[in-house]
């Protein structure tokens, strides 16, 4: 009798067709948060709106990527803890390219936030913001729009961006682990005087005054998630280690904003 009615159109065609068109116009929202009390706040804020669902809640960053593929939300929403790499965004992104990614933060530096962006992020909005902003910021998104607030984008937007050379970059990551002059020619195999004739070139470019402002800005753009300060470079071995030793892994540019 089912089959009847839905070759005819008759009711219960009509009421599966009403169904698929209710959830096929909401906005599918993931959670990333280990805080389970963000979780059950952020389902009682979206309890009241027929327009937003949240499908799911992930505290894992193991398994984010598994149910970013099952659930297939339009809005990732992940919460900015000491977990959320940029090498995770990367991995997320590829996994799905049409779920939009938007970061729950509680405060955000410039230089993230413009890392941020660079792998495809299309919003950061800030916990302490009332339900009513946080509800707008998802249906922009989902809409296709970014969200950064404008004192966020005003900074992006006047910071400086400086390229460096492989060499270049390797330096100011070395720098920024605490190396000497000695240590760094070590590490790189080169002599000391050329890492005083490029730590000279690089205050120059960068329009800084010491090593120490220098490393400053190095510490500051590895936190972006350019590089890496966890894994120390061992200083008895160059970039061509007969040990397999992986070749130093520096930064691509620095991005200027504010310091001095």
């Amino acid at each position: 009798m089912a089959s009847e009615y839905v070759v005819k159109g008759g009711p219960i065609y009509c009421l599966y067709t009403l169904i698929k068109c209710y959830y096929s116009a909401m906005t599918r929202i993931l959670l990333y948060s280990s805080e389970p009390i963000l979780a059950q706040g952020l389902s009682s804020v979206l309890g009241g709106n027929t327009d937003l669902r949240l499908v799911g809640v992930s505290n894992s960053t193991d398994s984010l990527g598994i149910t970013l593929e099952t659930e297939k939300p339009d809005i990732l929403l992940l919460d900015l803890t000491s977990d959320v790499s940029f090498q995770l965004l990367r991995e997320l992104k590829k996994r799905s390219d049409t779920c939009k990614m938007l970061l729950w933060v509680n405060a955000i530096s410039t230089e993230l936030a413009f890392q941020a962006m660079g792998l495809g992020v299309r919003g950061i909005v800030r916990k302490t913001l009332p339900a009513e902003t946080l509800i707008e910021c998802l249906r922009k998104v989902n809409q296709g729009e970014l969200w950064f607030e404008k004192t966020l984008t005003d900074s992006m937007l006047s910071a400086r961006k400086v390229s460096l050379t492989r060499r270049e970059g390797q330096l100011v990551t070395l720098l920024s682990q605490g190396l000497k002059n000695k240590e760094i020619a070590t590490v790189l195999c080169v002599s000391e005087n050329t890492v005083k004739v490029y730590l000279s070139r690089l205050f120059q470019k960068v329009g800084v005054k010491d090593r120490f402002e220098l490393a400053l800005y190095g510490l500051r753009n590895v936190a972006a998630g350019q590089g890496r300060l966890d894994q120390p470079v061992s200083q008895n071995r160059g970039l061509h280690d007969t040990l397999g030793a992986p070749p130093v892994q520096g930064l691509r540019s620095l991005l200027l904003d504010g310091l001095r």
